[in-house]
């Protein structure tokens, strides 16, 4: 009886017609990044009030084309949360930006007092969580992230709230292109991103919405002409899309920063095997952050040109090729008399 919160939470995060048109701004070392470049300076000199008004522009200028956001708790929501439309759902952060880097791998934790309780509390629609995952990683570090991402999703049970997850990953500490901030490697295992999905599609994690990498990178992926090479690259999304078919969880491709026209190739391969949408942040955003920050009315009109024009591009193969999410809320055939429901719930 505990999944009407989830269904009516994915239907938050969705539009009319259920389709996944997300917008990521819970970006934290990414957006560092580009406030340090725009403004010449180190990352260690970005002041609390550069990101928080750089994340009320972005709300500001694409809440209203996006079916829902991400927002993080401690810059996106004090920024902006008064500038998010009743209509566009909210997706709520849990997880810590900063990792524990071992030799075997990354331990992911949960942002400091933060908890899915609040994010309940607070009127979240949603909880993500991001998990850096390997399968080849130490056993004890992949226990380690198993057992977080499991807690998460027994919280999110007993709360009745939708669980997004996003799986990530990443090189090695040591390897020669060992980066902590998350940069699509070209060499990318299409194994490692299928069996990640594999493992976290299991009903003991109580996933409701998951969040992926494209099996390839961006940058190498054919175009979709029918060609050897696009039903070579095919069948590493379809084995994503038949994963998630058989547990019956839909699923949205995160963009990675990828320039917008290697992300709607993306898209269009995962389209092709059952995605419904995507949540995408820097391929909308970062160049008019980049480009003009700390100049507010120069960002304001970059959004509002490029970025809304990437964005409606997105939008517009999505509502074209997604494939449509539909709310499955309990039959209630045991529910005979007055107080039956309420006593069963």
């Amino acid at each position: 009886m505990r999944t009407i919160g989830k269904n009516r939470g994915l239907a938050r995060l969705a539009d009319a017609d259920g389709h996944f048109r997300m917008v990521a701004l819970d970006q934290r070392p990414p957006l560092f990044d580009a406030i340090a470049k725009a403004k010449g300076i180190t990352r260690d000199q970005v002041e609390y009030s550069d990101v928080t008004a750089a994340k009320r522009l972005l709300v500001e200028n694409l809440a209203p084309h996006c079916s829902s956001m991400l927002f993080d708790p401690n810059f996106a929501v004090p920024a902006a949360i008064d500038l998010l439309p009743p209509r566009c759902g909210l997706i709520m952060t849990l997880e810590e930006h900063r990792v524990d880097e071992t030799s075997g791998g990354r331990k992911s934790r949960a942002i400091t007092d933060w908890s899915v309780e609040k994010i309940r509390a607070m009127g979240g629609d949603a909880v993500k969580v991001l998990a850096w995952y390997r399968p080849d990683a130490d056993a004890a570090v992949n226990e380690h992230q198993k057992r977080f991402v499991r807690e998460i999703g027994q919280d999110c049970a007993r709360h009745d709230i939708p669980y997004v997850l996003e799986l990530l990953v990443y090189p090695f500490l040591g390897s020669a292109n060992h980066t902590a901030d998350y940069v699509e490697s070209p060499e990318k295992l299409p194994g490692l991103v299928i069996e990640s999905v594999r493992e976290f599609a299991k009903p003991e994690y109580g996933v409701d919405l998951l969040k992926l990498e494209s099996p390839l990178a961006a940058n190498n992926l054919p175009a979709r002409d029918g060609g050897a090479e696009a039903k070579a690259a095919q069948t590493e999304f379809d084995a994503i899309g038949d994963i998630c078919r058989a547990r019956s969880i839909p699923w949205v491709l995160l963009s990675g920063g990828a320039a917008p026209e290697k992300f709607e190739r993306v898209l269009d391969f995962a389209y092709a095997a059952g995605a419904g949408g995507f949540l995408a942040g820097r391929t909308i955003w970062l160049d008019a952050v980049l480009k003009n920050f700390p100049d507010r009315a120069a960002v304001s009109a970059s959004l509002r040109k490029d970025g809304l024009g990437v964005l409606e591009r997105l939008n517009e193969l999505t509502k074209a090729k997604g494939t449509p999410w539909k709310a499955r809320f309990p039959v209630f055939t045991d529910i005979k008399r007055e107080g039956d429901f309420a006593r069963a719930y």
